[in-house]
């Protein structure tokens, strides 16, 4: 059979590396495809050593935007097309990483965002739990102006308290327990300030937001990311000339 050209997806990850592994399932999984064969390409730079997101924007540590630069290079050196960042915070530094290296990145936080106004009718208040980083640079607030949404960030001291503590045990490992608990009582306070919905802004929350799905409906944003991703890449057509046994 003929080799058929397809666009390939570059992933630029490791923010953490747990993050982007679950990415990578969560692509695979919204993807319609009925064969291996079937699959988006996809071409995958996770560097842990990308420095923390949210210390930059804290002004508490250094950049993060040359090594995401050269990561993207890298992908789009080796062939991607376009890339998703599964990131939220990372996406506060998008625009310089789009114009340093002419690459399409996905939009995380407006695939969240619309991915909740679709399954919640009559959105109009949105609750997000996200790091300090996400919460400063006002991605959520700024895509919800652009949508017509009051985006309802958690008071301070349950940041500090349960949301915090809970992304740095994620990154950590360990037993998860405990912080699935702290994220679901995070998610008590959007709902008592009216949210209809909560946005699981960080990816490594929905490794632990079983608990908070219960309290409010929950979006998750880095099944939103798959979701931008398989529509702007996946082509049926394709996929059916492409298909064949698994195995």
């Amino acid at each position: 059979m003929r080799h058929i050209a397809r666009p390939t997806l570059g992933i630029l990850g490791g923010m953490g590396p747990l993050a982007t592994a679950d990415f990578y399932r969560r692509l695979v999984q919204r993807t319609p495809a009925g064969s291996d064969q079937a699959h988006l390409p996809v071409l995958m730079w996770a560097d842990p050593a990308v420095p923390d997101r949210t210390a930059a924007l804290l002004g508490e540590g250094p950049s993060p935007v040359p090594a995401l630069v050269e990561g993207a290079r890298r992908l789009r050196r080796a062939g991607a097309g376009c890339i998703a960042v599964p990131c939220n915070a990372a996406h506060a530094y998008v625009e310089q990483l789009s114009k340093a290296t002419g690459v399409e990145v996905l939009d995380m936080i407006g695939a969240a965002l619309e991915a909740a106004a679709r399954r919640t009718p009559g959105l109009e208040r949105v609750g997000v739990l996200a790091t300090r980083g996400t919460r400063l640079a006002g991605l959520y607030e700024r895509a919800g102006a652009r949508l017509g949404l009051d985006v309802v960030q958690v008071p301070v001291p349950v940041q500090e308290e349960y949301v915090d503590p809970a992304i740095l045990a994620v990154k950590g490992g360990g037993d998860l327990a405990g912080p699935e608990r702290w994220i679901a009582t995070a998610a008590e306070s959007p709902k008592g300030r009216g949210a209809q919905a909560v946005v699981a802004a960080c990816t490594e929350i929905p490794l632990i937001s079983r608990a908070a799905s219960r309290v409010l409906p929950l979006i998750d944003s880095t099944d939103a990311l798959a979701e931008a991703a398989v529509s702007r890449l996946w082509n049926p057509a394709v996929a059916v000339r492409t298909g064949g046994r698994t195995g």
